[in-house]
């Protein structure tokens, strides 16, 4: 499903970016920290700055919420 986004209609300083990152293209002192998962899902900034890796989706969402922010989905 391919949905257009409207970013006219967010505030681009609060927007952040939730997407799927597989722990084998992670640095090695951090894979080691995924205990046994195969992937685990990081935050960005919308200029795409990495702010944030946690262990699943929900988690990513959350936290982006605690934080007054504005999580999307990207694939």
């Amino acid at each position: 499903m391919n949905t257009p986004f409207d970013f006219k209609e967010h505030d681009m300083e609060r927007l952040v970016y939730v997407r799927p990152v597989d722990v084998s293209d992670l640095p090695k002192d951090m894979q080691g920290q995924a205990e046994g998962r195969d992937q685990v899902y990081a935050v960005h900034s919308a200029n795409g700055e990495r702010l944030a890796l946690v262990r699943d989706r929900s988690l990513a969402f959350i936290l982006a919420r605690q934080n007054d922010l504005a999580p999307v989905n990207v694939h």
